[in-house]
């Protein structure tokens, strides 16, 4: 019997190459930092020592107050969720292939990228210049933020989607216009509601960093009790950020899986 011919191992020498270039750019990046090794090993006594100031008797005096701000972060975050989706689905789905022209899809697409660039905190500070501390601002803030992420996930979805009922609407001599409307729509409205409204659970969290450069909201009184040291207020201010995020995303969840499991079931009667 003839031997058969092992296949030969694959050159190493790129991903070696690859291997010490990223090993150079680690060292580089951390040589650049000007990090202090030696203070390494007293940070987990300091944070231990930061988690007792503020959780081991959390002011609850401040409560009431909290929640109010509480409330005004999460206002925000779904103002600038409506704000998000109804300028970017309508923009997202120009800038799918097949629905808008060429020279359109990549103005949008570059748009969106520029906007996903720029982090929401220094969109805050440039709205600062115009519409002053007010919790408008941090919704506004993250209203244009999140239109270069959330037309990225719509022009996505709509290019993903599956061909069949476009190609029918075609047939039947539909314009683009009719193909968006009876075909790409129905097949991406679910996964674009949930796309929203997972929009909104991100703007919960980053409400409350914005409120640290003065945009309002639960971020502004733990900006204040911090640079204060008032530890014990700060620890309820965090224990009513995290209590508060986690039910606005278990029913934000919720609703996503509603929707999903709805759409599915659709798609299976229609197969059936």
């Amino acid at each position: 019997m003839t031997a058969l011919a092992l296949p030969q191992r694959p050159p190493r020498r790129w991903s070696t190459v690859f291997a010490v270039v990223a090993g150079l750019i680690i060292l580089a990046s951390a040589a650049g930092l000007q990090i202090q090794w030696s203070d390494l090993p007293e940070i987990p006594a300091s944070v231990a020592n930061y988690l007792q100031l503020m959780f081991s008797s959390p002011n609850w005096e401040k409560l009431p107050r909290a929640l109010t701000e509480m409330w005004r972060s999460i206002s925000m975050a779904w103002l600038g969720a409506i704000l998000c989706v109804v300028v970017s689905v309508p923009l997202g789905m120009l800038a799918a292939r097949g629905v808008g022209p060429a020279w359109l899809r990549a103005l949008l697409r570059a748009i969106f990228a520029v906007i996903r660039a720029v982090p929401e905190v220094i969109i805050a500070i440039i709205l600062l210049t115009v519409t002053g501390l007010t919790p408008f601002t941090g919704a506004l803030a993250l209203g244009i933020a999140g239109i270069g992420t959330q037309g990225k996930w719509v022009y996505e979805t709509i290019e993903s989607a599956q061909e069949g009922a476009s190609e029918a609407v075609r047939a039947a001599g539909g314009s683009t216009a009719e193909v968006t409307c009876w075909a790409l729509w129905p097949a991406v409205a679910p996964a674009l509601m949930s796309f929203a409204l997972y929009r909104f659970e991100i703007n919960i969290r980053t409400s409350a960093v914005l409120g640290l450069v003065g945009a309002g909201g639960i971020g502004s009184m733990l900006s204040n009790y911090t640079n204060y040291r008032q530890w014990d207020t700060v620890g309820m201010l965090l224990i009513v950020v995290i209590v508060a995020t986690m039910i606005v995303d278990a029913i934000s969840g919720a609703i996503r899986r509603r929707i999903m499991e709805g759409a599915r079931s659709r798609e299976l009667a229609r197969v059936v």
